[in-house]
C-alpha cells in the first residue's frame, strides 16, 4: 500500500464538486472520468485503490486458476497425445500474483494515476453525515455537486459458534499464500469457494467443501451444479452439501468443523459464504436509508436520493466488477448531464471459472417459472456436439436455453464447458437484445466451434 496521505495534504479546502466514497473498480472509474472531465473530485478509501478485484479477487484468483488448469491439461496428454507427468508448484503463480497483479499489494500506481487525472485522494474511512457531506477522521468534507457511494463489500463471516475466535482465512488471505496447505476446508460452495477448491486441489491440497444448501452453485441451474460437482470429485475434492457448520474450533494447528452428521478437520479454513455491505457503518441513516438494509436502493440512473449516487456491490445488482463498471458509466453520464439510458438488469452475465467453466445470463428455468412465464427449454450436451466430441478429454458441459414461449425470446441461458464463459457471449447478446428465436435459428454458426452447440440447443427447444 502506498504511503497514506493526510487530509490536509490532499486538499486545502474541505470541499469538492464530487466526493467518491470507495475507490474499487467502479468508484475509481467514476472518479477518474469526472476528474478528466474537469470536475473537482475527491476519492476516499481506507483500503487499496482498485478494490478487491485486482488485489484479492478476480485477477489473482484467475491467475491461480490458469496455473491450476495448466496442470490439469498436462495430465490430459495421457488421453490424447502420449504420456506426461507434472509436479505442482505454487511458487511461480504466487510470484506472478505479487509482481504482475498486485505490486506486492501496493496501490501507488493506481493512486498516482488518479492524481494524474486531476483527482485528489484521501486514505481513510469515510462516513456519510448528510446528503452532501462525508466525514473522514475529524474532518467533514462537503460536495457541491454530489456524493457517489462505491464502498463495495467485505467477506461475510457467519455467526457459527467458535468461528470468530479462530485464524480462518477469507479470499484476502488465501490469495497471498506461497505454498498450498496440506489440507483445506472451505465454508461455502458458491463461485469463490468452488474455484479455489478446485485450484488448490490441483496444487496438491486435500480439499473439503462444506455447503449449507443442498448443492454447490445453488443459484445456478441444477445441470451446472451437477457437472461442476462431478469435476471437483474427479479432482479429489470432497463436498458435503446440505450440511451447515454447527461449530468451529482451532487447537493451534488444526481446525475442527462440526457438521450435523460428521466432523471435518483441516490445516486451514477458508470462509467463502458471501459478502456483506455494512451499511450501518457507512452512515446511510443520514441520507434517509434504513441502516439495517442489505443494499442501497437506486433508481435507473443509480441515484439513491438527490445528490447521492451508488454503484457496485452496495446496490445488490450483482457483486461483479463488470456490474460496477457498467453502473459507473451511467453515473458519470448522469452527473455530467448527458441523459444516460437507465440501467437494465435482465441480462446480467456471470461466470464461475472452474474447469469446466460455468457461465449464465438472465433467468434460470426456476426463476422464469417463478415469474409466471410460459417457458420452453432447450439443452445440448457439450460432449455430443461436434467440437465437444473432438475435444474429448475435459469436454464435460451443457448449453441450456430458457425461452419465454409467448414472447419468442430467450430470457436466460447457461453455458458449461471448456471456454464456457466465452460461449456465453453470444447468449448474453441474445438475451440482452431480446433477439427473436427464429432469427437465432436462422443464423450461420461456425463449425466446428463450441458456440455452435447453441444451434443444437435451439433445435431442441421444447415445452418444459
Amino acid at each position: 500500500m502506498s504511503q497514506d496521505s493526510t487530509i490536509n495534504d490532499v486538499t486545502s479546502a474541505h470541499e469538492a464538486e464530487v466526493i467518491v466514497l470507495g475507490m474499487g473498480p467502479g468508484g475509481e472509474a467514476v472518479a477518474g472520468a469526472l476528474a478528466k472531465a474537469g470536475l473537482d473530485v475527491v476519492g476516499i478509501d481506507e483500503r487499496l485503490v482498485g478494490g478487491e478485484c485486482p488485489y484479492y479477487g478476480c485477477i489473482p484468483s484467475k491467475m491461480l486458476v490458469r496455473a491450476a488448469n495448466a496442470l490439469a491439461e498436462a495430465r490430459r496428454v495421457n488421453d490424447l497425445a502420449g504420456s506426461s507427468s507434472v509436479e505442482p508448484d505454487l511458487g511461480p503463480v504466487a510470484l506472478r500474483i505479487r509482481e504482475e497483479a498486485t505490486d506486492y499489494w501496493d496501490d501507488r500506481v493506481a493512486v498516482e494515476r488518479f492524481e494524474g487525472e486531476g483527482g485528489r485522494f484521501i486514505r481513510g474511512t469515510g462516513t456519510l453525515v448528510g446528503k452532501s457531506a462525508v466525514q473522514v477522521g475529524e474532518v467533514v468534507l462537503t460536495a457541491r455537486k454530489g456524493v457517489v457511494i462505491a464502498t463495495g463489500t467485505a467477506p461475510a463471516v457467519p455467526p457459527i459458534p467458535g468461528l470468530a475466535d479462530t485464524p480462518y482465512w477469507t479470499n484476502r488471505d488465501i490469495l497471498t499464500v506461497e505454498e498450498p496447505p496440506r489440507s483445506l476446508a472451505i465454508l461455502g460452495g458458491g463461485a469463490i469457494g468452488v474455484e479455489l477448491a478446485q485450484a488448490f486441489a490441483r496444487f496438491g491440497s486435500e480439499v473439503t467443501v462444506i455447503e449449507a444448501a443442498d448443492r454447490i452453485l445453488a443459484a445456478d441451474e441444477p445441470e451446472a451444479s451437477r457437472i461442476v460437482t462431478a469435476a471437483l470429485d474427479r479432482d479429489g475434492v470432497i463436498i458435503h452439501a446440505g450440511a451447515p457448520a454447527q461449530e468451529v474450533t482451532h487447537d493451534g494447528s488444526v481446525f475442527t468443523i462440526s457438521l450435523p452428521d460428521r466432523i471435518v478437520t483441516a490445516e486451514r479454513l477458508l470462509v467463502a459464504v458471501g459478502r456483506t455491505t455494512r451499511l450501518e457503518e457507512l452512515g446511510v441513516a443520514s441520507i434517509g436509508v434504513d441502516p439495517g438494509a442489505r443494499f442501497l436502493p437506486t433508481d435507473g440512473t443509480l441515484r439513491v436520493t438527490d445528490g447521492v449516487w451508488a454503484l457496485g456491490d452496495v446496490t445488490g445488482k450483482g457483486a461483479f466488477t463488470h456490474m460496477s463498471m457498467y453502473q459507473a458509466g451511467i453515473v458519470v453520464q448522469d452527473i455530467l448531464g448527458q441523459d444516460p439510458r437507465p440501467a437494465e438488469y435482465h441480462a446480467v452475465p456471470r461466470v464461475t471459472f472452474t474447469d469446466p467453466e460455468s457461465a449464465a445470463v438472465g433467468l434460470t428455468e426456476q426463476q422464469a417459472r417463478d415469474q409466471g412465464l410460459r417457458i420452453r427449454t432447450g439443452v445440448a450436451r457439450v460432449p455430443s456436439t461436434a467440437r465437444g466430441w473432438i475435444h474429448k478429454s475435459g469436454n464435460e458441459g451443457v448449453i441450456k436455453l430458457v425461452e419465454d414461449a409467448d414472447a419468442g425470446v430467450l430470457v436466460g441461458a447457461t453455458s458449461v464447458g471448456p471456454h464456457g464463459g466465452e460461449v456465453l457471449g453470444a447468449l448474453a447478446v441474445a438475451v440482452h437484445a431480446r433477439v427473436p428465436v427464429p432469427i437465432l435459428r436462422g443464423m450461420i454458426w461456425a463449425y466446428p466451434t463450441f458456440h455452435r452447440g447453441i444451434e443444437d440447443a435451439l433445435r431442441n427447444l421444447r415445452d418444459a
